[in-house]
């Protein structure tokens, strides 16, 4: 283990680069991997955890890099590759596709004999250790843990580990007792041989123990560990600060409370020789794996069985979800109605709407309605060519107008008592660029072509995305992000492990499981445009599956280009607006009222004149 002396002290971003190359080499450390993940390996992480973007400026939700003394190379996805470069300036940065040519390649061409590149061993999950290993080990080099993480000696600043507090989440809004959700855990770890289970996502365990936290932003979980016995205890690691006399009388009687700090020391004394322990090995950090091993258990690597179980919602679940979308399905249609009515003359009047006030905006109308408690995202407000950038974010000093001439297109989410919700809109006041209403009319009809799919038990997401491609694929045209997520019940807007992409992934959708439809496109500095929905899979009888609609916010038509719609699509859309309009009217305001009546007619009309051309 490299030492733990002195270390410099970095107080801006300036000079972190040079204070952690520094610290490097007082550690003889050559190389050392920054991922964004934190010990949870979560998507989103706290104030605390932000060492990627304090090292390197860059503040995307999923990434790496890796720094030696002469370069910065930076592994982001598709959704990203604009980001970075914007916000990763400078000749010592370079910039690489996390999947297409990831760290291990970067490792193999660039890694010298006898170079150690170290990492912190509760950021790194199993799978990528193992691949960034087996590069190491053909340049005869050598992945190093790092006792302490060399990043946090160097920030001066750096923010405290969250302590918000933990609260009971109701059995009126989870459909199932905490109680019941561990007797059958330890059934199924029963199942499967095992002795225990170590789990590491905070998603996962308030599900299993029916409670709720506000530890990160747009995620009302807390951060914790667990160990699941088969005998049947479970053993939670938490910040003692965080509880209350009401929280502790409502957990399970199974439970046994233990300090966050604990949580490997506990493991090490649980892992006796021979014990089977089994562990997420793309969701935990690779130190649990090397703690097992250390005391002669057998480390069983296995998805973890709450990630599938929580997938699939139970009935009530699954009502509070279609519940809280149709309030947040008034939001949006407050907002596209305030929208298209304010661009143009807010614009004339030479105070346009900025991409700040319409993301305060849709976040003022969710505020108005029942059950909302907070966004479940940063909101994607982006006009022009902010929008080519899938995850942008209209912070601090980026907030540009939202113009007439310019498309804009907002993502946005909110969470309720009774669920999670996540949509896309994409928007146009006037004249659109150069091909914009050909890629728009293409990613309705992708959206609508996965929308109204049947589809046979036994499907996983990647034997269908190609079904939502294909209207952009025809014209030459793609987007490099996935099709579709999971979404949680008042929990992560993006949950495992269903999803719908180009990548493998041998996850069955079932009945239950809820997931979005998101296809889109973006060309770089000029526009982009995404539709998203979140549809819940349900049996469609003589075994087929298919996806029932659960987002009711209005699509603008005027961008569509009638001659090439089918029929069909603009019956499913008059449809779709006309339930709309069922559903929320009598929670609409007047003006709302008034404008989605003129959205509903437009569509009737657009169908009238493709059943004429018939």
């Amino acid at each position: 283990m490299p030492d733990a002396s002195a270390a410099p002290v970095a107080t801006s971003q300036s000079d972190a680069i040079a204070a952690l190359r520094q610290r490097l080499r007082d550690l003889k450390l050559d190389a050392f991997i920054v991922p964004r993940f934190d010990a949870h390996q979560s998507e989103y992480v706290a104030p605390h955890d932000e060492r990627l973007a304090f090292v390197t400026g860059f503040t995307g939700s999923a990434g790496m890099a890796i720094v030696s003394q002469d370069e910065i190379a930076m592994f982001v996805d598709g959704r990203y590759s604009v980001q970075v470069r914007n916000e990763c300036l400078g000749p010592e940065f370079t910039y690489h596709h996390l999947f297409d040519t990831p760290a291990e390649q970067w490792l193999s061409a660039k890694a010298q004999s006898g170079w150690l590149v170290g990492f912190d061993p509760m950021h790194l999950p199993p799978a990528w250790y193992d691949r960034f290993n087996t590069a190491c080990i053909a340049r005869a080099a050598a992945m190093e843990p790092c006792q302490t993480n060399p990043i946090d000696e160097i920030w001066d600043a750096q923010p405290t580990p969250p302590l918000a507090e933990v609260t009971p989440f109701p059995t009126q809004f989870a459909g199932q007792n905490a109680d019941d959700k561990c007797r059958t855990l330890v059934q199924e770890l029963g199942a499967a041989e095992l002795d225990f289970f170590v789990e590491t996502q905070p998603d996962n365990i308030a599900w299993l123990l029916n409670v709720r936290g506000d530890d990160v932003a747009f995620n009302p979980m807390p951060q914790s560990f667990a160990i699941i016995e088969a005998a049947g205890t479970v053993h939670w690691f938490v910040e003692p600060r965080k509880l209350t006399e009401e929280l502790c009388s409502h957990l399970a009687d199974s439970v046994t409370l233990h300090p966050h700090d604990a949580f490997l020391n506990t493991l090490s004394a649980l892992s006796e020789k021979e014990t089977r322990v089994g562990f997420d090995p793309n969701f935990s950090g690779v130190a649990v794996r090397h703690t097992i091993e250390a005391e002669g258990a057998v480390a069983c690597p296995l998805a973890s069985p709450i990630t599938h179980t929580k997938a699939v919602k139970n009935p009530v679940e699954l009502e509070g979800m279609r519940a809280c979308h149709l309030q947040d399905g008034v939001a949006w249609t407050e907002f596209s109605a305030w929208l298209m009515a304010n661009v143009a003359p807010r614009a004339s009047a030479g105070a346009p709407i900025t991409e700040q006030e319409a993301q305060e905006k849709i976040l003022e109308l969710r505020q108005q309605r029942s059950g909302f408690l907070s966004a479940s995202f940063q909101s994607i407000s982006a006009a022009r060519g902010n929008a080519a950038m899938c995850h942008y974010a209209a912070v601090g000093d980026r907030n540009a107008p939202i113009l007439p001439e310019h498309p804009y297109l907002l993502d946005s989410g909110g969470q309720y008592e009774t669920g999670t919700t996540d949509a896309t809109r994409s928007f146009a006041f006037g004249t659109r660029p150069e091909g914009y209403d050909q890629a728009y009319t293409a990613v309705f009809k992708a959206f609508h072509a996965l929308a109204t799919l049947r589809f046979p038990k036994g499907t996983q997401g990647h034997h269908i995305d190609a079904i939502c491609r294909r209207p952009l694929w025809d014209l030459g045209l793609d987007y490099d992000h996935g099709t579709g997520h999971g979404i949680g019940h008042r929990l992560s807007v993006h949950e495992h492990p269903q999803r719908i992409g180009k990548p493998y992934n041998p996850v069955d959708l079932v009945p239950g499981m809820v997931v979005s439809i998101e296809p889109g496109y973006y060309d770089a500095e000029k526009f982009g445009i995404r539709i998203e929905n979140i549809f819940e899979v349900k049996e469609d009888g003589d075994g087929f599956l298919r996806f029932a609609n659960m987002t009711y916010a209005p699509i603008q038509t005027d961008m569509l280009i009638k001659e090439n719609l089918t029929f069909e699509e603009c019956v499913w859309l008059e449809q779709y607006h006309t339930t709309l309009l069922q559903k929320l009217s009598h929670l609409l305001s007047e003006d709302a009222m008034s404008w989605m009546s003129s959205v509903a007619r437009r569509s009737q009309a657009n169908r009238g004149k493709l059943l004429d051309l018939s």
